[in-house]
């Protein structure tokens, strides 16, 4: 699965956009900057992505704006969770964890409950359910 010309260059516009300028210009949502190893290739891949933090929590949804495929970032952390992360001010290597049973249902709760455009995107994916990820830093 590949991503459409347009979306991979409005990515790219996004990555060069915070980069240039640490992220501050990323006010209207938090967003981060999540790089993994493609999981074909080993090359680093680097996607921006809606986070969420709760209480000393870093999540990030990969809800790929409700399809009913997982997105390609998603994939590639189950096959290698050590990740880099760039936050506005700082970046870190953390490992990818998704959620599951009750912590997932709780967070999931909270998520909507702060973004209810969250629930549309899980009605229109389907049978899949969005994965909720914590990316924990790396000492």
């Amino acid at each position: 699965m590949t991503m459409p010309d347009d979306l991979l260059a409005h990515n790219r516009q996004l990555i060069d956009q915070f980069r240039a300028d640490g992220g501050a210009s990323m006010t209207n949502r938090p967003l981060l900057l999540l790089t993994t190893a493609g999981r074909r290739t080993g090359q680093p891949r680097t996607s921006p992505i809606m986070y969420v933090r709760h209480d000393d929590r870093l999540l990030v949804i990969a809800s790929n704006k409700g399809a009913a495929t997982d997105p390609l970032w998603f994939r590639n952390l189950i096959a290698d969770p050590v990740v880099t992360v760039e936050l506005p001010g700082e970046s870190f290597t953390a490992t990818a964890t998704p959620l599951t049973g009750d912590d997932y249902d709780a967070e999931w709760a909270r998520l909507v409950s702060a973004y209810p455009f969250f629930a549309e995107y899980q009605a229109k994916a389907g049978d899949r359910t969005i994965p909720l990820v914590e990316l924990s830093r790396l000492v």
